[in-house]
């Protein structure tokens, strides 16, 4: 692939994504105002992020992993724990990755 394929195409990804966010921008008010509606979109950011953090917890070379000796799995579970006591975004990310270091220098 040429180089002005490539940037041409990564332009054209960009252009895309900024019409779509735009489009809420600037006709997002439009959309009823129904209670409903805002219940329901609530739930749209912590959908996003199980669906893209998933499968970095229960995927490990292309395979289902959910067994007890996936480092990963022992990560995700401290760092929802310290999300859940601290609510901080920047302690649940620390200990997720200090979590993950010492499962993986444990299991060798």
């Amino acid at each position: 692939m040429s180089t002005t394929v490539l940037l041409l195409t990564m332009a054209a990804c960009g252009l895309v994504t900024f019409l779509i966010r735009l489009s809420f921008i600037a006709f997002g008010h439009h959309l009823p105002d129904d209670p409903r509606i805002s219940a329901v979109l609530r739930y749209v950011p912590p959908a996003i992020l199980g669906a893209l953090i998933a499968p970095e917890i229960f995927m490990l070379g292309g395979h289902l992993n959910a067994t007890p000796d996936n480092p990963r799995l022992w990560a995700a579970l401290v760092a929802l724990l310290v999300a859940r006591l601290t609510r901080s975004v920047l302690e649940t990310i620390a200990a997720g990755m200090v979590a993950l270091w010492v499962v993986l220098g444990w299991l060798g």
